[in-house]
């Protein structure tokens, strides 16, 4: 595979411009496990895209043929491409990552369903959409664990009634919660297996009380690393995504 087609399908811009980074030396290589880069001046040079590391003006960026990322996503940010009010939580992804091709209408990674403005957590991004559609199918399961902060103490009754299920407006249906754990007053672990419109601060409100502060920590068996930061992100690794399958 050419220099100019790798960094083309990792998100570097048009192959013109990718042919300009490699003839203005700003691109070096190696492979995973070596400890020096060298410099490649022909974009037309063919290469093996395994386990190639690109440094791209001095930034190392492994080669990846899907993009499969977590991020702690902060207060303050929206889940889209085009924000109504807040800052797209997109502008905390490098370039790169926001504009790997695709067959699709919108370039880059995309976000696995979405969190509120005012909700933190693990937040999952792809541009693989079979994954992307498998993580956020209802049919799925796959559990979301959800750390609760309430407006006024939390009652057995109510846990119960998370447990038993609870109608939403919009779904005369009971929407059940796949698990509940008291951790404080104010404080409960919920756990979901669906996605609905603000469904954790709905159900909250169906049992007479109120969020006050919302923070996603685990999807299935993978959970937010303690030292990964609000804002920051990072490649999810093959013992990353078993967890999630």
């Amino acid at each position: 595979m050419q220099l100019q087609d790798i960094l083309y399908s990792q998100g570097f811009g048009t192959r013109r411009i990718c042919a300009g980074l490699v003839q203005q030396n700003q691109v070096q290589i190696s492979w995973a496990g070596e400890s020096e880069a060298r410099p490649c001046t022909d974009a037309a040079q063919e290469l093996n895209p395994i386990n190639l590391v690109l440094r791209v003006q001095g930034v190392d960026w492994p080669v990846h043929e899907k993009a499969f990322i977590m991020l702690n996503k902060p207060a303050g940010v929206e889940c889209s491409q085009k924000p109504s009010v807040w800052p797209s939580v997109y502008s905390l992804l490098p370039a790169p990552l926001r504009q790997r091709p695709s067959k699709g209408k919108v370039a880059g990674v995309q976000a696995v369903g979405r969190l509120d403005q005012d909700t933190t957590g693990l937040l999952l991004l792809s541009d693989d959409g079979q994954f992307i559609h498998r993580m956020g199918s209802p049919k799925k399961q796959v559990a979301k664990l959800y750390e609760v902060t309430t407006k006024h103490p939390v009652q057995e009754p109510q846990i119960r009634q998370l447990l038993d299920g609870v109608v939403l407006d919009d779904d005369p249906k009971p929407v059940r919660a796949a698990g509940c754990m008291q951790r404080g007053m104010h404080h409960i672990d919920l756990t979901l297996t669906e996605g609905k419109y603000h469904q954790v601060k709905r159900m909250i409100a169906a049992v007479g009380n109120r969020v006050e502060a919302l923070h996603r920590s685990r999807i299935g068996g993978l959970v937010l690393p303690p030292d990964l930061a609000p804002g920051q992100w990072r490649w999810l690794s093959s013992a990353d995504l078993a967890l999630l399958s």
